[in-house]
């Protein structure tokens, strides 16, 4: 019986101190914490984003659901006369996983809908819309390192 629970003592022992790894490359599926408008933005500004989905290697949760993800704007145009629609683009950063930023790249581009109306009848008056991500929208980010967890 002692046997027994010394080897699952080990067994146990030596499966808490393994770490598991995550390369890098791999999909990650995040969405917007809340509503992003071309309305509200400025380039440089940070956007909150979380993981959608348990990010699972080799049956280990690396990336829990609900992970923050942090994210930049970095080109933007305003809605234009004619019916031209708003455009931003955003450059993924970072997910933090315990205590630790680790490196996201990828970016996405949201573009607004144009006004097909002012398109057809060549108004001056008529503008776009504003470019908007809205909380639910399933976007994909990248891995830039691997992630070793504990």
């Amino acid at each position: 019986m002692k046997f027994a629970a010394a080897c699952c003592a080990v067994a146990f022992s030596s499966f808490a101190a393994s770490a598991a790894t995550l390369p890098a490359n791999t999909m990650v599926v995040v969405t917007p914490v809340q509503e992003v408008s071309s309305k509200k933005m400025k380039e440089g500004d940070a956007v909150a984003f979380q993981v959608v989905n348990d990010v699972i290697e080799n049956g280990a949760v690396i990336i829990p659901r609900g992970t923050p993800v942090k994210g930049t704007v970095t080109w933007r145009t305003g809605k234009g006369i004619g019916g031209k629609s708003a455009k931003f683009e955003v450059t993924f950063n970072s997910v933090q996983l315990a205590g630790r930023d680790w490196g996201l790249r990828g970016s996405h581009r949201q573009e607004g809908r144009g006004n097909t109306m002012a398109a057809l009848f060549g108004s001056m008056l008529i503008s776009g819309r504003s470019a908007v991500m809205t909380p639910g929208q399933l976007i994909n980010a990248f891995t830039s390192e691997p992630i070793v967890t504990q």
